[in-house]
């Protein structure tokens, strides 16, 4: 069997979505399942405004219905909303080929930090592009049922994994209380509501992992803040480790796989009490949660690192990537032969 996956977020952007794809990717390959990716370093990119560090393509669906007849999928997987997934979109249409999408990121809200859109206009853009997926998969119950009554049809769960061989805990940690540890691990993009993290009082010093458009100007209001940068790998995985509390902030991320990878090194994670979060953390188990972010990081200091780790180990990118399969629908002939009939259909 062939999966094409087209995708405008792709290497060398570190995020959540390239996570679950690269992962995901691994474990198809293993299985004997062909994938191919057609993301922006294929074609001439440019600059994504207002995220200098994203590059996107402009490409003809003609183009991109060239591509997939060489490729000759039996199932296409449309990951991002971006010029790339439209472009999917149309020629599958076009083609009478059935495909699948994903909602990994709250675009409307994104966009509504920046400029004046209503809501509404933005969220019925998002349903034109999934309502003609056979499949639309989602990372929670919350969100799956949140969009639902938005209006989104056949929505369908896929769940994330973490590298729990990566991100281990430390065998020793400081025990200081002065040199505690308080850690922000993701875009550095006002999006993030990172701010809100950064403004509190808190017993030990902060700590913001990443990147971003709004980093320059973060580091100069906030000198008595580490900014660290980029970071990946086995150096990500220890500072990561070295954390008392990893802080997730955002009020919009539809999950957040940064909250397993910290639960995998044994650090618990204070956040509002928003889908995202909800869909992981148990307070009192292997985090917390309150209005009150500054009452969430501390009350997580009296949590057991074990109770995380233990959590984290249940999301395995095998688990994943089967539920990922599952979601897909199958054709008996490629894309780009004139009598492909479905195996698996939709509801």
């Amino acid at each position: 069997m062939k999966i094409a996956i087209v995708t405008d977020a792709w290497l060398p952007q570190i995020n959540g979505v390239v996570t679950t794809y690269t992962e995901t990717i691994k474990r198809l390959q293993k299985q004997g399942i062909e994938t191919t990716t057609i993301t922006p370093e294929q074609f001439r990119t440019f600059r994504c405004p207002t995220y200098p560090e994203i590059s996107l393509s402009c490409v003809r669906p003609a183009t991109i219905k060239d591509t997939l007849s060489t490729i000759a999928p039996h199932s296409i997987h449309i990951a991002t909303e971006g010029p790339l997934g439209w472009a999917a979109r149309r020629a599958c249409i076009r083609e009478k080929f059935s495909f699948t999408t994903a909602y990994h990121t709250r675009f409307p809200e994104y966009v509504r930090v920046r400029f004046p859109l209503p809501l509404r206009l933005s969220y019925a853009f998002m349903r034109c592009f999934h309502e003609k997926g056979s499949r639309m998969m989602v990372s929670s119950p919350a969100l799956k049922e949140e969009l639902e009554e938005k209006g989104f049809q056949n929505v369908c769960l896929w769940s994330r994994g973490v590298d729990t061989q990566l991100f281990q805990p430390l065998t020793m940690k400081n025990e200081h209380p002065e040199q505690r540890t308080f850690t922000y691990l993701g875009r550095i993009a006002p999006e993030k509501n990172i701010e809100a993290f950064l403004n509190l009082e808190l017993p030990g010093r902060k700590m913001v992992i990443g990147d971003g458009p709004a980093l320059t100007e973060l580091k100069a209001r906030y000198p008595g803040v580490k900014f660290t940068g980029f970071m990946k790998g086995k150096n990500l995985a220890a500072q990561l480790a070295e954390s008392d509390v990893f802080v997730f902030p955002s009020l919009t991320d539809t999950l957040g796989v940064v909250q397993l990878e910290a639960m995998a090194c044994g650090v618990p994670v204070a956040a509002f009490p928003v889908d995202g979060p909800r869909s992981l953390i148990s307070n009192g188990y292997n985090g917390w949660m309150d209005e009150d972010l500054g009452t969430a990081i501390i009350k997580c200091l009296d949590i057991d690192p074990q109770n995380c780790r233990k959590y984290a180990e249940a999301y395995t990118w095998e688990a994943c990537t089967k539920q990922f399969v599952k979601n897909l629908t199958i054709h008996n002939e490629p894309y780009g032969s004139k009598n492909h009939t479905l195996l698996d259909r939709a509801a």
